[in-house]
């Protein structure tokens, strides 16, 4: 030291450090963020319709992520305080008391502003319930015969986005799924359906089928494609399929009249050919399926496509008829909850039952994933179920999602409407490893006796809900977040049989 004198001490910084001012402009591109409350609209104590309280709940996240910015840049100050007071050369210049003083306030400025951090999150996570709310308003608009539901709550204003959504909520609306199960409505009809797999209908065989209360036979034609006519002969309505395949054209088994695909009669033995025509139906092959279109409008010129994803294998191609409505048997199959309750003694065997069970899908779609299951999982209208499921070992599941899983199951389920209390179930499974259990013998039997067994396991429940819904329960009683898939799908069908156009989350083939 020199005595009498003062000491002069530099700080060198690197050529490339920046400087106050620099510092100033790289924060201030996140800071300096306009404070959004003097462009929101004015709404204290209005009633506002769903999409003016979506546009206020729009604000109320601008105003979050400001406070949430200017929380941060109070942080971001009170640090760089907290280092210059640490400063080893600063330090010499300031008594260990006024040091400790400094930073006991510093650090109760850091408390609070951790504190007001958390009250920004809290505000964001309000809003995003807020938002989620207005999707269920718009989702609940479906529900109604085209009229526009009012918003019954006055939507908060920023300053007051924290406060409870319980006090704003209107009763939860339920679906209304009760009383006698009701003839199909003919809009229902229009959509292409599977109906069985090309394996099973061979060049020589029939497979009757009943479809929407209706008796229909498939069988194929001299050209090898498949037909589908009214399982009824026109003479003396003599189920069709009890009789023949010859040279392309089914005969009756009683008088031994033939008719081709298209339900023309060609052959009526030991008497005077005439003008005799049943109803057919358009029919198609694609994709190892057979499928009909058995409504009034014209058939769409595509069909979706129900092949599981590249790097799969079928391995078994089951059919069963059930003696359930479709519908819900579709509500059971959108539905992953129930499985560690119902199906103990099979796939869900040693399940844990989570605390939390959510389907996780875009706000207007009818596919998505399983939360915590590693499932991915897709409604297909009219009648189908496709399911990915991650897996390590029979019974266990791997993973939180199917993509980290490295081995799989495919599944495909039509549950075609064979009547108000019979559904005509077309199974499918494929996996994309262990190729060779295909080639072992009787491996399809094996795989149609656990098919069997889970199945069972629902039939039990599905057929309790069906009488008690011809006794007038609703089956479709206050909705919880896993109830997602199968409230979209009712909202779906309600739609078709409206005549909505276009019709809720459907996607362009």
């Amino acid at each position: 030291g020199v005595k009498g004198g003062f000491g002069v001490f530099a700080v060198l910084g690197e050529a490339n450090s920046l400087g106050p001012n620099d510092k100033k402009s790289l924060w201030g591109t996140l800071f300096d963020v306009e404070d959004p409350r003097s462009k929101a609209p004015q709404c204290k104590g209005r009633f506002l319709d769903v999409y003016q309280a979506l546009e206020l709940a729009r604000y109320d996240i601008q105003y979050c992520d400001w406070r949430a910015r200017q929380d941060l840049r109070t942080i971001v100050l009170l640090h760089e305080k907290v280092v210059e007071v640490l400063n080893p050369l600063a330090r010499e210049y300031k008594s260990i008391g006024t040091m400790k003083k400094e930073l006991a306030e510093l650090q109760g400025e850091l408390a609070q502003a951790h504190k007001q951090v958390h009250i920004s999150e809290a505000r964001v996570s309000a809003a995003l319930d807020k938002l989620a709310y207005m999707e269920e308003l718009v989702n609940g608009k479906l529900l109604e015969d085209g009229t526009k539901m009012e918003s019954s709550i006055a939507a908060p204003s920023s300053s007051t986005s924290t406060q409870s959504l319980d006090t704003m909520k209107r009763p939860r609306k339920s679906l209304d799924v009760s009383g006698p199960v009701q003839p199909y409505h003919p809009r229902l009809k229009n959509f292409w359906y599977p109906v069985a797999f090309s394996t099973d209908l061979k060049d020589e065989t029939m497979i009757p089928i009943d479809c929407f209360e209706e008796p229909w036979v498939l069988f194929r034609g001299k050209d090898g494609n498949p037909g589908c006519v009214q399982n009824t002969c026109a003479h003396r309505a003599c189920p069709l399929h009890l009789g023949s395949v010859n040279e392309g054209r089914i005969q009756c088994p009683y008088h031994g009249w033939e008719y081709t695909t298209d339900g023309k009669c060609e052959k009526m033995p030991s008497t005077r050919l005439l003008n005799v025509k049943i109803k057919s139906l358009p029919c198609l092959e694609q994709e190892g399926m057979i499928w009909i279109w058995p409504g009034d409008d014209p058939p769409t010129t595509t069909l979706p496509s129900l092949q599981p994803p590249s790097g799969f294998v079928i391995h078994a191609e089951i059919v069963m008829e059930l003696p359930v409505e479709h519908g819900l048997l579709l509500d059971n199959l959108l539905d992953l909850a129930h499985a560690p309750f119902t199906h103990t003694s099979t796939f869900a065997k040693g399940w844990t039952v989570p605390s939390l069970v959510k389907f996780l899908t875009p706000a207007s779609g009818l596919q998505g994933y399983w939360d915590p299951y590693p499932i991915d999982m897709e409604f297909q209208p009219p009648c189908m179920v496709l399911s990915t499921i991650g897996i390590s070992k029979p019974g266990k599941l791997e993973g939180q999602s199917t993509k980290e899983c490295t081995t799989h199951l495919h599944q495909l389920h039509v549950c075609l409407p064979s009547s108000r209390n019979k559904t005509r179930l077309l199974y499918r499974m494929s996996l994309d490893f262990a190729p060779l259990l295909k080639h072992i013998p009787f491996m399809h039997y094996l795989w149609r006796h656990f098919a069997e067994q889970v199945l069972n396991e629902d039939l039990r429940l599905v057929i309790g809900q069906q009488e008690r819904m011809i006794n007038g329960a609703n089956v479709w009683n206050w909705p919880v977040t896993y109830d997602k898939l199968g409230v979209r799908y009712r909202l779906w069908r309600d739609a078709v049989e409206r005549g909505s156009k276009p019709l809720p989350f459907s996607k362009p083939m």
